[in-house]
């Protein structure tokens, strides 16, 4: 892969100015053959599971009180059956706030779908449509992957039903923001090409197992689109099947990243240079009962240094809720230790 062919006359075929011989051109042939069984087996297999998602959505905050644009707005993406009975993974930011959503399977056949849970944190959303007996794709391990493996990207992008695009796993582990403000771990970079509409398709090894769910390109750069990991999809999407939401703890902060005067850090011998400046603070919240004022800046919880607010995001899971906890915040040029119970905190629209 990644040599260069060129025919000179009378001297037969080379590769980078090389002349090869039949045999070895019988190789290189052999492998691209070995690579498009790959990519035409992985689409045969996986594609009857991808539909396309149609939705409709009202407008929004100011944009909804602009009698000049229309009240309702339509979109398309991308997802996959993961059930026989009609479960199928996406975005979220592809189905959330719909007031409709349709999905068209790969033999033309419409269904209306119904929002079954929605985890803006993580860009995921399960959806279900009323049919039996259906395809399933069958969701891999992501933890298995390396770079370099060739992974199979399928989607809808423009509305183009079932899109195939192939290339390799550029990274691991990448981290992405999602729309919520939260960052998503474990992302998987790929150069498989993704385009609008491609949004929540199934990313796949060349034996036709999910690895993730494509959900964003970098539109300036080529070869740079991600995908979350399968791993994290399973896990969201069963806890969306089985209570609607993903539960998360939350102390109703507004913070910003800020960094922290030297001679604080040497007065307290703090393990960070940074923390949680508070900006603001939700009436009622966890945070202003506990005492916070704006202006704190949040350096630890529990045991944990906070240097960000991702380091205090990754803290305020589900096992954080009415569990109380200890807030050590610098406050002027104090350290102060607080007492706080996080509560819990549901996908907010």
């Amino acid at each position: 892969m990644g040599k260069v062919f060129r025919w000179i006359s009378n001297h037969g075929p080379n590769v980078d100015g090389k002349r090869i011989l039949p045999a070895e051109l019988d190789s290189h042939d052999s492998l691209f053959d070995a690579y498009s069984r790959a990519v035409i087996s992985a689409a045969e297999r996986v594609s009857p599971a991808v539909v396309r998602i149609d939705v409709h959505q009202r407008l929004r905050g100011r944009q909804a009180t602009d009698l000049r644009l229309p009240q309702e707005v339509h979109g398309n993406g991308s997802g996959f059956i993961f059930t026989p009975d009609g479960f199928i993974l996406t975005n979220s930011h592809v189905v959330h706030n719909a007031t409709k959503i349709e999905v068209i399977l790969t033999d033309g056949r419409r269904y209306h779908a119904e929002m079954v849970g929605d985890a803006p944190d993580t860009d995921l959303a399960v959806i279900r449509i009323d049919a039996s007996n259906m395809v399933p794709a069958n969701l891999g391990d992501s933890q298995l992957i390396r770079v370099g493996q060739l992974v199979i990207a399928i989607g809808n992008p423009y509305g183009f039903q079932c899109t195939v695009t192939a290339g390799v796993v550029s990274a691991l582990g990448r981290s992405l923001r999602a729309s919520s403000g939260r960052l998503i771990d474990d992302i998987i970079q790929t150069d498989a090409a993704l385009n609008p509409g491609s949004s929540g398709g199934p990313l796949v090894t060349s034996r036709g197992d999910v690895i993730g769910v494509s959900t964003a390109v970098i539109l300036p750069a080529q070869g740079i689109c991600f995908a979350i990991a399968i791993n994290t999809a399973k896990f969201v999407a069963g806890r969306l099947i089985k209570d609607g939401t993903i539960r998360r703890a939350y102390i109703g902060v507004g913070g910003q990243n800020s960094p922290l005067p030297r001679r604080i850090v040497r007065l307290y011998d703090l393990p960070v240079e940074s923390g949680v400046s508070v900006v603001s603070l939700e009436k009622n919240s966890p945070a202003q009962r506990a005492g916070l004022l704006q202006g704190d800046v949040i350096v630890g919880f529990d045991d944990q240094p906070i240097s960000g607010i991702d380091d205090l995001h990754r803290l305020l899971t589900e096992k954080q809720i009415g569990v109380r906890s200890q807030l050590i915040i610098i406050r002027r040029s104090g350290k102060m230790v607080f007492d706080i119970v996080p509560e819990e905190s549901r996908a907010r629209t």
